[in-house]
């Protein structure tokens, strides 16, 4: 697929309510029953408010459409440290391969050992090709607007906000994941991509999708914020394999990308879905408590990480929690790099389109990175190697 590439705050604590990206805009001081705001979701999907419809959108933060400045949970904020919960699981790739009993004299003399590059992390290209999931439930008609989905695993159906148009039908373009935060919707996406990133994915036949969240998560939209439970990255693994059916897409240019509980969502999905994403962007994300494993360590993923600096702290530094995903990632021989707009926990508008641009420059296998001596000069400078 051708492209042209174009490079191109907090009232109080509450008011940063874990994860809305940017609810403190204009809503901070404004106390309203949280009920309210715990309804939000819902009430959009019931009015059919949120159509997807790109025409007349805005890059306005959706989130100040949330009159309440609390956490729009029911059970209200926790008191619990999140990390002190460590997420992994066992990581099968740890198996000592020279437990082998086979024979050598059996094996091909043509098979060179060393050519293993899960032992040498240097970045080279997978050997591998995007693995596409297959739809497990009725995919619905691939179109604009709100759609469900009933992958099988999940003992519900999930719905997702879809921008796309008929160039779909004829490009193969890529897939977005948008990943929204606390309190905030998936109308989100159009803050985070920016209206005009929305609109050159689209244009050229790619899907952005931002999932609703499953008010059964908990506290937090997402349940890999704090748990194991992976019906999220289900619904995604159901969603892309709709879309490849039914309308084609480039598998090679899968992506995520979310700010706060949404960048903590995408740096889950980097590990357990490394077997396709091509690259991601945090906003305020990162890990704590420890990574998963990669499903696949061969995947050479790229991210751009941003964080707000020291004042980036709802329950959790995301200074540290990007930091330390950094040093995990980039010790697996992926290129990643920091951008500390230093305006604490906040999508900073100034380094969206950039956003958009290093998703475009990084598809499956793009390693070494045309980063790797210099980022663009389109970048704000607070971006750094």
């Amino acid at each position: 697929m051708g492209r042209k590439v174009v490079h191109m705050k907090a009232h109080s604590l509450l008011c940063l309510t874990l994860l809305a990206p940017a609810v403190c805009l204009t809503a901070c001081g404004n106390e309203a029953d949280p009920d309210t705001a715990s309804d939000s979701d819902a009430d959009t999907e019931d009015t059919g408010e949120t159509t997807g419809e790109t025409d007349g959108q805005t890059t306005e933060d959706p989130t100040t459409e949330n009159p309440t400045t609390e956490d729009p949970t029911t059970e209200g904020p926790t008191t619990e440290d999140p990390t002190t919960e460590d997420p992994t699981t066992e990581d099968p790739t740890t198996e000592d391969p020279t437990t082998t009993t086979e024979d050598p004299s059996d094996t091909d003399p043509t098979d060179d050992p060393t050519d293993d590059p899960t032992d040498d992390p240097t970045g080279d290209p997978p050997d591998t090709e995007p693995v596409i999931p297959t739809p497990t439930g009725d995919c619905p008609v691939m179109e604009q607007g709100m759609l469900t989905f009933s992958p099988q695993g999940i003992d519900k159906t999930r719905t997702a906000q879809v921008w796309m148009s008929d160039a779909a039908i004829d490009m193969d373009g890529p897939v977005v994941f948008y990943w929204h935060g606390t309190g905030s919707s998936p109308m989100e996406a159009v803050y985070g991509l920016g209206q005009a990133g929305v609109q050159e994915i689209v244009d050229a036949g790619g899907i952005v999708v931002a999932p609703y969240h499953d008010p059964d998560a908990g506290q937090f939209p997402w349940y890999l914020v704090l748990g194991q439970q992976q019906d999220d990255l289900i619904l995604a693994d159901e969603i892309l394999g709709c879309a490849q059916e039914q309308v084609g897409i480039d598998s090679n240019r899968i992506h995520s990308i979310g700010m706060s509980a949404g960048g903590l969502q995408t740096s889950q999905m980097s590990y357990r879905r490394s077997s396709y994403i091509a690259s991601v962007v945090t906003y305020s994300g990162g890990t704590f408590g420890g990574a998963p494993p990669y499903e696949n360590p061969e995947n050479k993923f790229a991210a751009m990480i941003y964080h707000g600096g020291p004042s980036d702290v709802v329950i959790i530094s995301f200074q540290d929690s990007s930091e330390m995903y950094h040093a995990d990632i980039t010790a697996n021989g992926n290129f990643a790099f920091i951008c500390d707009h230093g305006g604490g926990h906040t999508i900073p508008q100034d380094g969206v389109p950039s956003s958009v641009d290093f998703m475009w420059d990084h598809p499956w296998g793009e390693v070494p990175s045309p980063y790797e001596d210099a980022l663009p000069d389109s970048f704000p400078n607070y971006c750094t190697l």
